[in-house]
């Protein structure tokens, strides 16, 4: 039976030396664990015919949304830039903001051409049809 399992770039990820590990885990302590900002959150719902996948993206807008599909792999990324400049008085504030997500889904099991998606007020929603099981055919054949 096929589901969808998302893929884990961690798995393969190479250890690499880091020589500001002090650093790395003081932001962790500070700012949180980086594992739970690492991907937006997903549910997916099995409705027997298809799969209901669930993705909340608030703060983005539908433009910022990208969804593909390559070799049997969905992949669903956010991504969001802001530049805000202010002047008050004397002084000049200018801030930048960046936000990336990342996340993909192996669709061997879907009908690709029939995924229908759509966005509203922060969570995707994308209703994927299953592909149709292949039914063993068994008939009797007649001798002529």
């Amino acid at each position: 039976m096929f589901e969808i399992i998302p893929f884990d770039h961690q798995m393969n990820r190479v250890a690499s030396y880091n020589p500001f590990k002090a650093l790395d885990e003081f932001e962790r302590s500070f700012f949180g664990d980086d594992s739970m900002t690492a991907a937006f959150r997903t549910d997916v719902k099995d409705t027997g015919d298809a799969y209901i996948l669930e993705a909340e993206l608030p703060g983005f807008k539908k433009e910022d949304i990208s969804l593909d599909i390559q070799n049997d792999c969905l992949t669903i990324s956010a991504q969001h830039t802001e530049d805000k400049d202010e002047k008050k008085h004397n002084y000049i504030k200018r801030e930048r903001y960046y936000g990336s997500y990342s996340r993909n889904f192996d669709v061997s099991g879907i009908d690709v051409d029939g995924i229908d998606a759509s966005y509203n007020d922060g969570v995707l929603t994308l209703n994927m049809p299953k592909k149709a099981e292949l039914v063993p055919v068994t008939r009797k054949l007649e001798i002529n």
